[in-house]
């Protein structure tokens, strides 16, 4: 019984996966309920049964939170093409939606984007995703890399993670202001605490943007202040599709890899990596580090 369980569920998160892929392509019904092999007659109830939600609205959800991301870091790209891409006839149409899903209209969520309504909005999202549908690693996922040193400007979020929202808002607001895009300057998150400690002003992270030589970090308290990402041997896992929550990466690799590996860790903190996928709109990935001795 429980292989077949594992089993329906691994078809659903081939699902899941193949829309995260193919925003841009044919999602009907038709298509989905032949990739996880289930009848069309009767996958519509299944999904909805397993994600509480309906496909069509997984879909134009994945496909309105991809648009927000292209709104955000995608500053080359139209308003327009962002709402064709997001499925949509016309920017007019786009930008009703989008203003009634994020209360900001696209351009001026572009400008300045409000991210805790934007969490909000796609709490479904994030939900569906992990019902019954966490990702399963093995040791053949795990590389182990010599990373170089990372020159980085840090913004420290220190307290409740509550509040993380407005210190990724600082963080984005002043990346942008020096011209730091994601696809030049790579993105990191470094873990200090548990990510849900029992007292939440324990609560420890720093923002990171890689920064060359040549650029200038400004100090001041609504700066950042510079740093580094020192170099080394890290484990190092990939995450695809939903990198809202990497703790079962994290969980994954302290509790399954690390004591078979026979490895001992370096005294820094785990990290990861933010990134798009290669492709205009295709997509975030994550890479988690785990620095090793």
């Amino acid at each position: 019984m429980r292989d077949a369980a594992e089993n329906y569920h691994a078809r659903m998160r081939r699902v899941l996966d193949y829309i995260e892929r193919h925003l841009d392509g044919n999602l009907d019904l038709e298509v989905l309920s032949g990739v996880a092999a289930f009848s069309k007659f009767h996958f519509h109830r299944q999904f909805a049964a397993i994600f509480g939600l309906s496909v069509h609205r997984y879909v134009q959800l994945a496909r309105m939170k991809r648009a927000s991301h292209q709104l955000a870091y995608w500053e080359t790209k139209s308003v327009t093409d962002i709402a064709l891409d997001a499925g949509y006839d016309a920017p007019d149409a786009f930008a009703r939606a989008f203003r009634q899903r994020i209360g900001q209209s696209p351009s001026s969520f572009r400008k300045s984007p409000d991210w805790e309504p934007w969490l909000a909005a796609f709490g479904p999202l994030e939900n569906a995703r992990s019902k019954l549908m966490q990702t399963i690693f093995s040791p053949a996922d795990v590389t182990i890399r010599e990373v170089a040193p990372t020159r980085v400007a840090i913004f420290e979020h220190r307290g409740d993670p509550e509040t993380l929202d407005a210190t990724i808002q600082r963080f984005i607001a002043w990346r942008k202001a020096r011209g730091f895009s994601p696809f030049t300057n790579p993105t990191f998150n470094v873990w200090y605490s548990e990510r849900r400690p029992a007292n939440p002003a324990d609560y420890s992270m720093d923002l990171c943007v890689g920064v060359d030589a040549d650029q200038p970090i400004e100090a001041g308290p609504e700066n950042a202040k510079p740093g580094e990402i020192p170099g080394g041997r890290c484990a190092v896992l990939r995450v695809t599709g939903d990198t809202h929550n990497l703790e079962p990466a994290a969980l994954y690799l302290y509790r399954d890899w690390l004591p078979q590996s026979g490895e001992d860790m370096r005294d820094f903190p785990i990290y990861c990596q933010r990134f798009f996928l290669e492709g205009e709109g295709a997509g975030t990935a994550a890479e988690l580090f785990l620095p090793l001795k």
